[in-house]
């Protein structure tokens, strides 16, 4: 759930935005007998995949460098649009004013829990770097100071985007649009400007996809060196020192997911099955804290803890109650993983 749902989404929102660039790419879909799941836009989808696997099966170094040029690309073309959108583009601030009146009725308490889960995957991976920590130098200093960089600069490149929509496009004109930085750039700059920010966009998504497609095979390979996952994960290539079978299982993974369904429901799903788990560890602070296994001071405890359990705990109802069916895929899901874990727990022991 934690890698290859959003290495779907991500792959499905390139497909979107490349349509957006080209819209006639897909109609040879309609010349063509597929299956009802299998529609040009999951093809696509499924080919990038795979080509980032490639990619990525040739090693961290030749990875990494892909990488980090897609990162520094991505973060170019966000300041791009927002220097020169609210500098030059033809928005309007009215928009800000726009949109419906937050009713505080259930119906609108549900779509604001799900909302916000949401929101959450925006910020999913500000942890990341805690997977290749065995291979980034002087982690003791590097670690920490990504985190709290990366997170930093997302927040900000996060909150200027999202200003930069409404300020482009009425809240109305959103609904149901995925390509919304597309929209955005039409609407400011005009209709050559939409297709070349689709494009620009779909690239500056290989970005998302491929970082997931870095880290989460470093984790199926420790799962599997400590005996918790399939052996034949903890196998790396000896010429390329990449992770080989980890990898295409990711990728097999994802690819299912994106045959599965719409990019909202893998959101969705997603979301849910990761809210649960950073609740978990927090209230595992307060195991470590009573059993005398965690020394390390933290400000506000336990306020800020409880504040973010109830917090999280109701986001994860809310939604739950607005998406039943996701929901409870995602939940089941999780449950499963359960009795997988002891298995594999119990055959380690033996």
């Amino acid at each position: 759930v934690g890698f290859s749902a959003p290495i779907a989404a991500s792959a499905i929102g390139v497909s979107k935005y490349l349509a957006g660039a080209f819209p006639d790419m897909f109609s040879w879909g309609n010349t063509v007998s597929l299956p009802g799941f299998l529609t040009p836009e999951r093809i696509l989808s499924i080919l990038i995949i795979l080509v980032f696997t490639l990619v990525h099966l040739r090693g961290i170094s030749f990875g990494a460098g892909i990488q980090n040029v897609l990162t520094l690309l991505k973060v170019l073309m966000i300041l791009f649009l927002i220097i020169f959108g609210f500098a030059l583009g033809k928005g309007n601030v009215g928009h800000f004013s726009q949109g419906l009146q937050f009713d505080l009725d259930f119906a609108g308490w549900k779509s604001a829990g799900l909302s916000l889960m949401w929101i959450m995957f925006a910020y999913s991976g500000w942890n990341a770097s805690t997977y290749i920590g065995s291979e980034i130098k002087n982690p003791r200093k590097n670690l920490p100071g990504s985190l709290l960089l990366g997170t930093g600069v997302v927040i900000v490149l996060y909150l200027a985007i999202n200003a930069l929509y409404v300020y482009a496009i009425p809240p109305a004109d959103m609904e149901g649009v995925i390509s919304v930085g597309a929209l955005a750039a039409g609407n400011l700059f005009g209709g050559l400007a939409e297709k070349t920010i689709s494009l620009l966009i779909s690239f500056a998504l290989f970005s998302s996809l491929s970082a997931y497609l870095i880290i989460g095979p470093r984790l199926y390979f420790s799962m599997a060196t400590q005996g918790l996952f399939f052996r034949a994960l903890a196998k790396v290539n000896p010429k390329t020192h990449a992770p080989g079978n980890a990898i295409v299982l990711q990728a097999a993974f994802s690819m299912i997911m994106v045959l599965s369904g719409t990019f909202d429901q893998i959101l969705t799903y997603m979301g849910f099955a990761l809210g649960i788990f950073p609740l978990l560890t927090v209230a595992g602070t307060f195991k470590l804290r009573m059993t005398g296994k965690s020394t390390l001071r933290l400000p506000g405890f336990p306020f800020t803890a409880v504040v973010y359990i109830l917090m999280g705990a109701a986001m994860l109802l809310l939604s739950y109650f607005e998406r039943p069916i996701e929901s409870s895929v995602a939940l089941i899901t999780v449950i499963t993983g359960i009795p997988v874990y002891f298995l594999f727990r119990r055959q380690k022991r033996l």
